[in-house]
């Protein structure tokens, strides 16, 4: 794992407002995330995870503090940076796939394809992932590990440096899961993203660099995996 800062997060809180009810969903968090790490994000509903996730991605500002990619400080990143920011540097693997349903899974990576300079080839891109023969298929003809595949492979073809995944494995079953974070493992070792698992199953962070342990809009603990696991000796 190289351990230059690609991320860094300051003092970050996030605060909203529903009603009369004011709700923290960070408070105070502070995390540096490594380039070429696989770090997971470990915590109960609740526990301000996936806000963390959001945040990290350009996809919801904090109401303080800083969020540093490279120079470019999200926290004060205007629309069209963010746009690009999500466009050009972050791929997005979901629980629910959030696959285009009139689109073929070969449609479906062609669309996130057209984003970017220089993306992959969609066909060896969903042929890494075991789709070559399932190209032409709609979602609906794809099984939920099938589509979390073509998810991944949808992610992948922008060559993003950063993978965020938010319960990649909570629809699937054990082997299905095991499969997909052995698929998201091979990206992070074999095309050096980083990739940052949000997740409420303690198992996964066996395979992780470093465990973030979220509690309360807060991380808790910052755990490091001297000798993480390979995905297919995680248990569930």
């Amino acid at each position: 794992m190289n351990e230059n800062i690609l991320m860094k997060l300051e003092r970050v809180t996030k605060t909203y407002q529903m009603g009369e009810v004011r709700v923290e969903a960070l408070k105070e968090t502070s995390l540096d995330i490594y380039e070429g790490e696989l770090l997971v994000i470990l915590g109960p509903s609740g526990s301000g995870k996936s806000t963390l996730l959001n945040i990290v991605g350009g996809m919801d500002l904090p109401t303080t503090g800083s969020v540093y990619y490279r120079e470019m400080d999200l926290a004060q990143a205007g629309d069209a940076q963010l746009t690009r920011y999500r466009r050009n540097e972050v791929g997005f693997v979901f629980q629910y796939y959030n696959l285009i349903p009139d689109l073929t899974a070969r449609e479906n990576v062609e669309l996130a394809a057209g984003l970017v300079d220089g993306p992959l080839s969609t066909d060896s891109v969903l042929a890494a992932v075991g789709l070559g023969d399932r190209m032409g298929h709609f979602p609906s003809q794809l099984s939920g590990g099938e589509q979390q595949r073509v998810s991944i492979a949808r992610a992948m073809v922008k060559k993003p440096r950063l993978l965020l995944c938010d319960e990649p494995t909570g629809a699937l079953d054990n082997l299905t899961g095991r499969m997909i974070l052995g698929l998201l493992e091979a990206a992070n070792r074999e095309q050096g993203c980083t990739v940052v698992i949000v997740t409420h199953n303690t198992s996964i962070s066996d395979m992780a660099h470093r465990v973030v342990r979220m509690s309360s809009g807060a991380a808790a603990e910052i755990i490091v995996n001297s000798e993480p696991l390979s995905p297919e000796r995680i248990e569930w």
